[in-house]
């Protein structure tokens, strides 16, 4: 039998023992979404330059940011974070950055990457000085996003050293890539 009460009280009692973080939750949010664009950036790269030198390489990077994606998703599961209602445009765009920057060569699609590790190392490092002022930090997304971000740091490394900066227009190129990332992050934080 149905009783209304009982509900109440369970309702009341899960409002009480179940705090949402707002901040946690932006963070959660928006680096699932980044996380997903870095994946899908990848792949679009892999179905371009899969079959030649940079093939390994790029995979490799993108078996790391698969990782970062898939931690993500059990993140929001696990702290009940609504995903970006941008998801499916940052599907489509990630890939077609992967693979239009990789159509151009090599060196674009490496430009491509140092242009994104620059602007997550920048915006996981905002995070992680954010979440060190919490004396209740989450021991787990502080160690997850100090790792991912060194992560970060290592693909960026290697664009450089792989021939990034001889990308046709490398500066103008990394400059728009990296105003695209900015507007991304902005709105994944949002909605």
């Amino acid at each position: 039998m149905f009783r209304p009460q009982l509900l109440h009280q369970a309702r009341r009692a899960y409002s009480t023992t179940w705090k949402k973080n707002p901040q946690l939750d932006s963070i959660i949010r928006v680096d699932h979404a980044g996380e997903l664009g870095a994946d899908r950036i990848y792949a679009g790269q892999m179905a371009v330059l899969g079959n030649t030198a940079e093939g390994p390489l790029i995979k490799h990077m993108w078996e790391q940011e698969i990782k970062h994606r898939e931690k993500f998703e059990e993140l929001i599961s696990k702290y009940r974070v609504r995903p970006t209602v941008m998801t499916p445009l940052w599907n489509i765009a990630g890939f077609a950055l992967g693979a239009g920057t990789a159509l151009l060569g090599k060196e674009a699609a490496m430009a491509c990457t140092v242009a994104v590790e620059t602007v997550i190392v920048d915006h996981y490092n905002d995070q992680l000085r954010t979440l060190m002022e919490d004396p209740n930090v989450d021991k787990e997304i502080l160690e997850t996003i100090t790792k991912f971000r060194d992560e970060e740091q290592e693909h960026h490394d290697t664009g450089i050293d792989h021939g990034a900066e001889q990308a046709p227009f490398y500066k103008a190129l990394t400059e728009v890539i990296k105003t695209g990332c900015k507007v991304a992050i902005s709105i994944s934080k949002k909605i």
